[in-house]
């Protein structure tokens, strides 16, 4: 279990470090990529890739499940039945993405004094709603997150994996599904999908000396955290139910 523990710590940190990177890239002031092209497709391609390369970092620093998501790892014990992997692979992915932000932070160091927005500041490490609706956004995270379990697990099925077109393009494969996320139902949360990514940068946020940063917005961080895990349980169930 600990070189699966590191895996999902490695993955984590660099999802995180990639994700929260292209968004502080064109967030933030006097970065040369600040207010690049359209700047929601810069974003979810960004996040895409990230998602890419954590799975391969984690793949090749000793876990093959590659999860870096908390509620991917819920949607597969919920489906397995097995929940031996629940709470080292949570930890371990809370804290790769607390130590990618923190890397986020130290790569952009002298642009978060210049740049005035506390907003935009949080925004580089957590969601923020475009609409501030408890019920809505608790709904929003369900549904992407139910979409992403589910998917991938339709992508591994025995029905479409073992058919030979999956065999090492998974990876790939899921980023292309985080794109589609982001693109199609992003616009609503900021698409946490993925507990870890929220919270341990929102943790990082709230103790790190970043100038001028205003608020964690904690009273926020229940959604990003709740949604993704009750959608991913929702497609574990059914994943369970249907026979994936």
């Amino acid at each position: 279990m600990a070189t699966k523990f590191l895996g999902e710590f490695m993955g984590t940190l660099v999802l995180v470090l990639l994700g929260d990177g292209v968004v502080a890239n064109v967030l933030l002031k006097r970065s040369k990529a600040e207010g690049g092209g359209d700047r929601w497709i810069v974003i979810t391609s960004g996040w895409a890739f990230a998602v890419m390369a954590g799975v391969f970092v984690a793949m090749a620093c000793g876990s093959p499940d590659a999860h870096i998501n908390p509620a991917v790892t819920l949607g597969f014990a919920v489906y397995s039945g097995s929940f031996v992997k629940l709470a080292p692979y949570i930890v371990a992915q809370i804290m790769g993405a607390f130590a990618g932000a923190i890397l986020v932070w130290i790569h952009f160091l002298p642009h978060w004094k210049v740049t005035e927005d506390a907003t935009l500041k949080l925004a580089c490490f957590s969601t923020i709603p475009a609409i501030r609706n408890f019920a809505a956004n608790l709904i929003s995270e369900i549904i992407g997150t139910f979409v992403l379990v589910f998917v991938v697990g339709a992508i591994f099925s025995k029905a479409v994996a073992g058919t030979g077109l999956v065999s090492g393009l998974g990876a790939y494969l899921v980023a292309a599904l985080v794109w589609g996320i982001g693109l199609s139902l992003g616009g609503t949360t900021g698409y946490a999908i993925n507990p870890a990514r929220d919270f341990g940068p929102r943790l990082a946020h709230a103790v790190l000396p970043i100038a001028g940063k205003g608020a964690s917005d904690w009273s926020y961080a229940i959604v990003p955290i709740l949604g993704p895990l009750i959608g991913a349980a929702l497609a574990g169930g059914l994943m369970r139910a249907v026979g994936i």
